[in-house]
């Protein structure tokens, strides 16, 4: 059908919810530039992938490790530039779902809905698990205090639904603070291995030579730090509470690429230092995930190894609340669509909170983290890696959908935007997360650390989800077309007018 369609409002408009909501009944004009930068890079929760990742990367891909994540920045950075650019022509919230349906049709973007809901929700729930074991780790080691993993994972539910039901504001402050002290914590380690010279060694820069960089084993380290960035690009989930969205969404975005990236490849370098190019290595071997606590030990003395105890856990609470806040506003934007059940789409009248589809992540949060303790599962080798691993898939995938969406959005239009922006670019990073899709395939055996039906498994999970939604999507063009017709209609564009499929 083809509709022409007037460019996009800054300004809050108006509805049913009152003067400080939305038009979707969220708070607007809650949030700004360093807010969106805090939710978006505590749900990559530094610290944990640092301590808990990054000496795994040392082993497997040498020194050279520190490229790899220097590499996925410079890529995602690439894939918000196209990614930035449609957000200031696209009103809806519902980012790739949003992206995607208005790019490459409405099939398109019903897939993209199920795939989104259920990578992000993979995502956050399987941290659940490390969540569990990283705070039985602190509370035995800094308070002689030993519970199951799971009475922590439960505790962290409850915590985590309180603060999604809080304010949008609250959240992003209680994450300010957290990752503030997280990512100082890791920066004061870095900074002293480099004040007191880095180790017998002493400093050098040869993590970033050539023969360094481009061996095979970074094959293997470049899906994990891609990894690393999940959740990064949630800034455009917030454009209904966010403060002038046309300028801050691709600022926030930017940033939070550039300081993930930086803290990534600064600290995994520095650690490095601290043992040196010729050690760094078998230290990583022997030590694994105490080699940060091995060096923190020696460099700034025991005080260390009690701060990073408590910081990890806090860290990783930060991860599921930025992680918690997406799903309810993914959830309320698909709801919106008529794709979910309209209670999903319901905002307390208070907080301006999704609370509805809050409660329903806290409940399936509840019932999988149940499911592996009545298991007896390992809460980290199993629950968080065997439920992570399909969501990192998910994601990948809707990256290179959404670069490609880009392309055939601005393909119909006419906006100025420019050529860089709206095909090189996208093309570049379409290009980019396929590589790292494929590598991550391959390589699934490193990311899981087991082989055979598990695995396979694990890689069927988003085709078949696909195909669920594939389904999902014939059956409503069939039988409701009005709803069917209806995705994507609010989404105001700029620019001329179009012809969506």
């Amino acid at each position: 059908m083809t509709s022409s369609m007037p460019e996009i409002s800054d300004q809050t408009r108006p509805n049913q919810a009152g003067e400080t909501g939305g038009a979707d009944g969220l708070r607007s004009n809650a949030l700004g530039t360093s807010d969106l930068v805090f939710i978006v890079v505590s749900a990559a929760a530094p610290l944990m992938l640092m301590v808990g990742i990054a000496p795994l990367a040392i082993m497997v891909g040498g020194i050279g490790a520190p490229s790899a994540y220097a590499f996925a920045g410079i890529a995602l950075a690439i894939f918000a530039v196209g990614f930035t650019t449609m957000s200031r022509h696209i009103a809806g919230a519902g980012a790739f779902y949003s992206y995607i349906a208005v790019g490459l049709g409405r099939t398109a973007g019903v897939v993209s809905a199920l795939v989104a809901l259920v990578s992000y929700n993979a995502l956050q729930i399987g941290v659940y698990g490390l969540a569990g074991v990283t705070i039985q780790g602190t509370f035995l080691e800094v308070f002689g205090i030993n519970q199951p993993w799971w009475v922590y994972a439960l505790s962290c539910v409850a915590i985590v639904w309180y603060v999604g039901f809080r304010s949008v504001a609250f959240g992003a402050k209680f994450l300010a603070v957290l990752l503030t002290a997280e990512t100082a914590l890791l920066l004061i380690l870095a900074v002293a291995i480099l004040v007191q010279g880095g180790g017998s060694e002493g400093l050098g820069v040869e993590s970033f030579a050539p023969d360094h960089m481009f061996v095979p084993p970074m094959t293997v380290v470049l899906p994990v730090a891609f990894a690393a960035f999940m959740g990064f690009e949630a800034t455009v989930i917030y454009r209904s509470e966010t403060r002038n969205p046309r300028r801050t969404i691709p600022r926030a975005t930017y940033i939070g690429v550039a300081v993930l990236a930086g803290t990534y490849a600064f600290v995994v370098w520095s650690i490095i230092q601290a043992f040196g190019a010729g050690g760094a290595v078998d230290a990583a071997t022997k030590h694994g995930v105490e080699m940060f606590f091995v060096a923190g030990e020696s460099y700034l003395g025991g005080w260390f190894t009690t701060a990073m105890h408590l910081l990890m856990a806090t860290s990783v609470v930060a991860s599921l609340v930025a992680f918690h806040n997406t799903i309810t506003r993914y959830s309320l934007a698909i709801a919106d669509e008529g794709l979910l059940p309209a209670a999903l789409a319901k905002v307390h009248p208070r907080t301006r909170a999704p609370y509805v589809a809050g409660l329903a992540q806290t409940a399936l949060a509840v019932v999988i983290v149940s499911g592996f303790a009545l298991a007896q599962a390992d809460p980290y080798t199993q629950f968080m890696i065997w439920v992570n691993t399909p969501g990192v898939f998910g994601i990948l995938l809707l990256q290179v959908a959404a670069a490609i969406s880009v392309i055939a959005y601005f393909r119909r239009r006419t906006t100025g935007e420019g050529a860089w922006r709206t095909v090189v670019a996208p093309v570049i990073a379409a290009a980019l997360m396929l590589v790292a899709m494929v590598l991550s395939a391959r390589n699934i055996s490193f990311l899981t650390g087991t082989t055979g039906l598990v695995n396979q498994v694990l890689l069927m999970t988003i085709p078949a989800t696909c195909a669920v939604g594939f389904g999902w999507a014939v059956w409503l063009r069939r039988n409701h077309r009005e709803v069917f017709d209806a995705i994507t209609a609010d989404c105001d564009t700029a620019g001329e007018p179009e012809t969506v499929q």
